[in-house]
């Protein structure tokens, strides 16, 4: 039974600003969720919330986040899932954040492999200007990324040059990956993809705005770069109509989408039933959520992960942060997160605690 459950909404400051297409990222906005119980026990999770990824928004999700944690004192982790799987499809993102709480007080399997894990993740091309950018390209093929990822989705033509002088330059060393983030319309997707052509190129991502699947379709119906679905994708019913559609090739989850961890790898066969390749990772986790991911990308996932959200952090939030080398994230076997609470206290905006005494009960 929990005894005590504490949330905390958390600033957490990039070593640089993430560029997106729909504007810079200079901090993940996340929500912590601590639950312990009765046992002496302690379950973790996380909500980084960007909207544009997901339609929450930090403040709503943060007083929603002290409502739920008011109503679960003296449940059991199965009765806190049970409480995240009914706040899923309102608040997903959320829901993750006391669901996978909930599965790691209770000791899910999933997060205690038995073997030390070596789970492939991709590098980041954050730069634009040439020059740093073929340094930074050099630097990732030199740490042993296999794969390497670059944003565009703002100018057609710009976009185009930037990635072919990134392909020339990679010569081969990598596989790379190109996220629109929702940033073209159908016409420019379509040229710029004929611009780019296919080599080297892994998969085209999200292209056109989520949910808008008449604009993705147009674009599938002549594009020469094998499409991903990113943001369009949030349950099962989404995988089967891109499937039923033939909407892409890769079909990307995120934890944070699917509330529970057994869900997510049902979701990723899912993808693979139909005839789809599955990709996982989300770039803008931290720690927690990032570990988890490759926790299950260990057994389901065979191509480079995308959760890497936490190497973009200025600080780590754990004692023992996870490390990447050959590009692979490397957890040793038995190797369990434990929060640093200088990090975590360095980055609280504001704390709410339940405890049993209604005395200690409040915000902070």
């Amino acid at each position: 039974m929990l005894t005590r459950i504490e949330v905390r909404r958390l600033s957490l400051p990039l070593t640089t600003p993430y560029h997106l297409s729909f504007g810079d990222v200079h901090a993940f906005d996340t929500v912590l969720v601590r639950l312990h119980d009765a046992d002496g026990r302690e379950g973790i999770g996380e909500a980084t919330v960007l909207t544009g990824y997901t339609d929450e928004r930090i403040d709503e999700t943060w007083a929603l986040a002290k409502e739920v944690a008011d109503t679960l004192l003296g449940l059991p982790a199965d009765a806190v899932r049970q409480r995240a799987r009914q706040l899923g499809p309102r608040a997903p993102f959320l829901a993750t954040a006391f669901a996978s709480a909930a599965e790691m007080l209770a000791a899910a399997d999933v997060l205690r492999p038995s073997d030390e894990l070596s789970v492939p993740v991709l590098g980041t091309i954050n730069d634009t200007e040439p020059g740093r950018m073929r340094a930074q390209i050099d630097s990732l093929c030199g740490q042993g990324y296999r794969t390497l990822k670059i944003k565009v989705g703002t100018a057609v033509r710009d976009d185009a040059e930037r990635i072919v002088a990134a392909r020339t330059h990679v010569a081969g060393r990598a596989l790379m990956r190109v996220d629109a983030n929702q940033g073209y319309t159908p016409a420019d997707a379509i040229a710029f993809a004929h611009a780019v052509g296919p080599a080297g190129i892994e998969l085209f991502e999200q292209p056109c705005t989520a949910g808008d699947w008449e604009s993705h379709m147009q674009v599938a119906a002549d594009c020469p770069l094998p499409l991903m679905l990113d943001e369009s994708i949030y349950d099962e019913a989404d995988i089967d109509r891109a499937a039923s559609l033939h909407a892409a090739r890769f079909i990307k989850v995120k934890l944070m989408k699917f509330v529970e961890l057994e869900r997510l790898g049902a979701a990723i066969e899912r993808i693979r039933a139909h005839g789809m390749e599955p990709v996982m990772g989300n770039g803008v986790a931290s720690d927690i959520g990032c570990w988890m991911e490759a926790c299950v990308a260990a057994r389901h996932i065979g191509n480079a992960g995308e959760m890497n959200g936490w190497t973009k952090q200025r600080r780590s939030v754990l004692l023992e942060p996870l490390a990447i080398r050959d590009g692979a994230i490397r957890v040793p076997r038995g190797w369990q997160p434990r929060l640093d609470d200088a990090a975590v206290d360095a980055g609280t905006l504001e704390t709410h605690v339940v405890k049993p005494r209604a005395t200690a009960r409040g915000t902070s």
